[in-house]
């Protein structure tokens, strides 16, 4: 019964929130045509431009982050101007092995700008998003608002290289699915619960939307490669459970430059037909793909 009453609640609150980003642009609108127009309508219609204070109260966590992101984003472009990160300019210093086991898909992700997770956020511009799929293509089975359904969902996640965990964030629920891309949050960061650690000075890993209490790790530990750390989840900004991961240039979620990532000892599989169905967005072609270097759209796995 808790459950039921905790759902219908977060349905009100998307309810809410899905009727206050509309209902801004009627008083918006309506705020502008009365210096046009005297009528006790407009002027009525614009008291719905407080809807876009309430939007933001309702979704604040997403409008702090996109501010954060905002002032990341001049942060990078005073820093390193033109010259950012990429895989002509910048070698690793380390290689890095998938943070997970067995096979999983990179569902958003690139090295390529045609194909990044996010390009024009400079953190995220090398992340990839990472899930499993059956041999349907599809992430899940049964009900789609359940995040145990989902195959990845609980599968432990992996330390990418030794290194010190410089921060750990641990007090999100997972997000509640409604429906396709749909979906309400239930924390106060946009990476929900993350682990990021520091493997050299100039090189952070970020590993995001873990599930809540099962993070292994605390600030200051030593990690090995290929350690367990946690468990995936569905926390934070995510619309179904899956494993957010990106290499940055410092601690900052928001203020540090995205490095691109290169593996050692992977394998690349094509996924199977039907999932070309579910996702058919373009990608690189097998063949085209760099050694070490992995793109959205093929199924990724350590040697």
């Amino acid at each position: 019964m808790c459950i039921n009453n905790e759902l219908k609640k977060y349905r009100i609150k998307f309810f809410l929130q899905e009727f206050s980003r509309n209902a801004k642009y009627i008083g918006i609108f309506s705020v502008v045509l009365t210096f046009f127009f005297d009528s006790i309508v407009f002027s009525l219609l614009s008291l719905f431009a407080i809807f876009a204070i309430v939007e933001v109260v309702l979704d604040f966590s997403v409008h702090k982050a996109g501010i954060l992101q905002y002032v990341g984003i001049i942060i990078n472009k005073i820093k390193h101007g033109n010259k950012t990160p990429s895989i002509s300019n910048y070698e690793n210093e380390i290689e890095y092995s998938l943070p997970f086991k067995g096979k999983w898909i990179a569902i958003n992700g690139s090295y390529t700008k045609e194909h990044s997770h996010s390009w024009s956020i400079p953190t995220q511009r090398y992340a990839y998003d990472f899930v499993i799929i059956d041999e349907k293509g599809k992430t899940f089975e049964n009900e789609l608002n359940k995040n145990k359904n989902y195959y990845c969902y609980d599968k432990d996640i992996l330390a990418p290289a030794d290194g010190e965990v410089v921060e750990v964030y641990n007090k999100a629920e997972d997000s509640i699915i409604l429906k396709p891309g749909k979906f309400l949050s239930r924390s106060p960061h946009v990476a929900g619960n993350y682990i990021i650690i520091k493997h050299t000075e100039n090189e952070y890993s970020t590993l995001a939307h873990l599930k809540k209490d099962s993070i292994r790790v605390n600030k200051g530990d030593k990690v090995l490669r290929g350690e367990v750390i946690a468990k995936c989840g569905n926390t934070g900004n995510s619309t179904e459970p899956h494993l957010h991961f990106q290499l940055q240039g410092g601690r900052s979620f928001y203020n540090s430059i995205g490095l691109p990532i290169k593996f050692r000892d992977i394998m690349i599989e094509t996924p199977p037909m039907e999932y070309k169905k579910i996702d058919p967005r373009t990608t690189i072609s097998k063949e085209e793909i760099i050694e070490g270097y992995i793109t959205r759209g093929y199924i990724v796995y350590n040697n």
